[in-house]
């Protein structure tokens, strides 16, 4: 009996060991990132938006957006972090307000000190433009709130209040130009994602006629738990397509042969976000393959992936992008509509692409190649972004008279070759036995 404790207190000790392991390389991971934007994507992403000071607020129980991605630490009531453009290479970083051991072993910082130097700190300064992480259109930028900003401004008088700016740009720009580091870790988040969507849409998980929509999405969410991994999105979407379109999405809806499932999920991890889709068909007694309608239709998808992938170019905005897609697409035969409104013509392939920025969240803050991003569609495209290359394919299916929506998506780096994958994307449907 004792032998049998003593073996069981050694695996408890050494999984222990295991896990503290991972969490110091994860930790080691994030704060060479951090080293490495600061070094080389903070100077150029200030300047370029003439801001010479930033100041990130943060309150207790209320944190910035940032507040991971620059440290994280200890803050009582307010804490600040301050990035001040002196001239020199170097931008000088500081915090005020904000301790503890995690934030001064990153090395990252130049200076600690106190809540009660903010004043003195900025007067000292004196910079011309302060940007606040305001913004009405950019969640991941606007994290000052009304009444830290109202304190702000009465601590720092009128005199550099009138100097307020919104950060919007600055943080965007911050976010989504990457340095190494983190398009390794992005690659290791995506891997993670296409490998635990793959294994939920597959008979490990799903045996038709008794398996529910969210039954599945439930093991999806257990194997974040499992592995310490986070979500954007919250509940993964499993989701039934049809003759109407989708029949239900992570319900108590049975899984049936026959049907044609879709899953629309992303992975954190790192403090990076993916987003991606599968698709599988549940094969009825007696089929081995895919229904070729339904296999014509993903074939069609896959062709206009590639147009979109090998049109986006670095250099020019997200909307001039927007436009040459658009062009591409239609000298390929192919219909630019509305999103869900597609047409009747039934030898035509319609298409809604949406290649949003992806990496700081789900969505992300960076140019973004999409109608629901307004603001984004302006800025230009660089490389090291990170884009979902999304789309919506709707082919005709002869038997149904109606088309099949068919979604991809998947996750690539901008470079200055154009579009490149970071991990195995998605090439088939997969079939449920």
């Amino acid at each position: 009996m004792k032998r049998k404790v003593f073996i069981l207190i050694a695996l408890l000790l050494l999984q222990t060991s295991v896990f503290a392991q991972e969490s110091f390389r994860r930790w080691r991971i994030t704060n060479q990132i951090r080293l490495d934007k600061f070094d080389l994507v903070l100077p150029e992403v200030m300047r370029e938006n003439k801001i010479d000071m930033w100041i990130i607020m943060n309150r207790e129980g209320n944190f910035d957006p940032l507040y991971a991605e620059l440290g994280e630490g200890y803050v009582l009531h307010n804490g600040y972090y301050i990035f001040t453009d002196t001239g020199l290479p170097r931008i000088e970083r500081s915090v005020l307000g904000i301790e503890g051991y995690l934030l001064e072993e990153t090395k990252a910082y130049d200076y600690f000190g106190t809540e009660a130097e903010l004043k003195d700190f900025v007067a000292k300064r004196d910079p011309k433009r302060i940007g606040l992480n305001m913004s009405k259109d950019i969640g991941g930028a606007d994290g000052m709130s009304y009444t830290g900003r109202m304190e702000l401004a009465e601590i720092l008088g009128k005199k550099y209040e009138t100097r307020f700016v919104s950060a919007e740009k600055l943080v965007s720009d911050f976010r989504s130009r990457h340095v190494a580091s983190e398009i390794a870790v992005f690659a290791e988040a995506g891997n993670f994602s296409y490998q635990l969507a793959e294994r939920a849409l597959s008979n490990e998980v799903i045996t038709p006629g008794v398996t529910t929509l969210e039954e599945v999405a439930w093991w999806m969410k257990e194997q974040l738990f499992k592995n310490n991994l986070q979500s954007s999105f919250g509940m993964p979407s499993v989701y039934v397509t049809g003759v109407k379109g989708i029949e239900a999405t992570s319900s108590d809806r049975i899984i049936q042969r026959g049907d044609i499932l879709m899953l629309d999920w992303g992975v954190g991890l790192m403090n990076f976000y993916t987003d991606m889709k599968r698709m599988a068909y549940v094969l009825k007694e007696g089929e081995k393959e895919v229904p070729k309608s339904i296999q014509h239709a993903f074939d069609q998808a896959v062709k206009v992936r590639e147009v979109v992938k090998s049109t986006i170019k670095p250099g020019i905005t997200a909307k001039q992008n927007e436009t040459n897609i658009f062009k591409a697409l239609a000298d390929a035969g192919y219909v630019n509509i509305e999103f869900n409104k597609p047409g009747t013509d039934q030898n035509k392939t319609d298409v809604v692409i949406g290649c949003h920025s992806v990496g700081d969240w789900g969505h992300g803050t960076g140019p973004s190649i999409a109608f629901f991003n307004p603001v984004q569609l302006t800025y230009v495209v660089k490389p090291t972004n990170l884009l979902s290359i999304e789309l919506f394919a709707y082919t005709a299916i002869p038997e149904w008279g109606s088309k099949l929506r068919i979604p991809l998506e998947d996750d690539a780096l901008v470079t200055e070759r154009g579009v490149e994958w970071v991990y195995p994307i998605n090439q088939r449907v997969q079939l449920i036995k």
